[in-house]
């Protein structure tokens, strides 16, 4: 059975809104290895409709950026009620209907796991609906103040601690499944 593994990353006070302005001073080669890890376990890519679209802006069009070869070539499954098409990033598939009732008809499949790359919204409403299998903080010494968190609403949502590891920048990488 396929496991869906979600990764974020997370400042302290939990913001995971917008990584790409303020993450990348943290960003090494531990950080590398340890997406590169939930990237091989991976052969399909489960993705919100802000994330796809930022990512089908960027890495088509940038096929020398380290991961772009694993990026544009990994099969996406897109959750979007508002999107018609995803035909500009190839290899990217609306998928259909209510994600809480395809995904575990998905992971009955074989193959390698899915992956969730951000997608914040859908990685909190996977999560409230008990299917993801891993969830991956990588938990940046910063705190931003302000911006959508994983966890805003008041939800509980118990899960048990399977690692963690500190990186030299001070990133915290923690692995939690379901309690």
């Amino acid at each position: 059975m396929k496991k869906i593994i979600a990764g974020l990353f997370i400042s302290l006070d939990g913001v995971a809104e917008a990584p790409a302005t303020w993450h990348f001073p943290y960003f090494d080669d531990a950080m590398g290895a340890a997406i590169d890890a939930i990237w091989t376990r991976s052969d399909t890519m489960l993705l919100g409709r802000k994330s796809w679209q930022e990512f089908a802006g960027f890495w088509p069009s940038n096929p020398e950026a380290e991961g772009a070869d694993f990026m544009n070539g990994i099969p996406k499954l897109v959750v979007s009620n508002t999107l018609d098409s995803v035909d500009e990033w190839q290899n990217s598939t609306l998928l259909p209907g209510d994600p809480t009732e395809t995904l575990p008809k998905l992971k009955e499949g074989t193959g390698k796991d899915i992956s969730i790359s951000g997608s914040l919204t859908l990685t909190r409403a996977l999560l409230q609906a008990k299917l993801v299998d891993e969830l991956h903080l990588l938990i940046h010494p910063i705190a931003l103040g302000s911006g959508a968190r994983l966890f805003d609403g008041g939800e509980h949502v118990p899960l048990e601690l399977l690692s963690s590891t500190t990186f030299p920048t001070g990133v915290l990488h923690t692995v939690y499944g379901p309690a």
